[in-house]
């Protein structure tokens, strides 16, 4: 399941859909809005998408991510618009009979989201802003 959400995420409640007997394994990433990025104070960020093309690549990835690993559930959503300092950007849950699947299968649907998906990012500082770029980090980068 994938979603584009303008309201704060649930973490609790993301969690408790996904819970089955047979998963042993449940890993989950948090992308969260950070204070500075280059060197430079971020006072805030934007994310805007082209919500149907997101929504209907953000699925792939995920159905992709049960094709490649032995994996129960998975979840992913993706917040849009205005996020403070804190505040979680992305999450991503992921359940798997053993840990290994579900570590692979959060770090596949995290790295192809950031990659695929037609999100853009407007980081605010204290001098400026950023304007409209696009979310894919490069692999080599230390943020992967």
């Amino acid at each position: 399941m994938f979603e584009l959400s303008h309201s704060p995420i649930a973490i609790n409640e993301r969690q408790a859909a996904l819970q089955s007997e047979a998963a042993g394994g449940f890993v989950s990433f948090e992308g969260r809005v950070r204070n500075v990025n280059e060197k430079r104070t971020v006072t805030s960020l934007e994310y805007d998408s082209f919500g149907p093309l997101a929504e209907k690549e953000g699925h792939r990835v995920v159905k992709e991510a049960h094709e490649k690993f032995p994996i129960i559930a998975a979840s992913c959503v993706h917040r849009t618009g205005h996020l403070q300092i804190g505040e979680i950007a992305v999450w991503v849950g992921v359940i798997s009979q053993h840990r290994g699947p579900a570590f692979e299968a959060c770090r596949y649907i995290i790295d192809e989201i950031k990659t695929r998906l037609p999100i853009w990012k407007k980081e605010h500082y204290r001098e400026g802003d950023s304007g409209w770029i696009n979310c894919e980090q490069p692999e080599s980068s230390p943020e992967s």
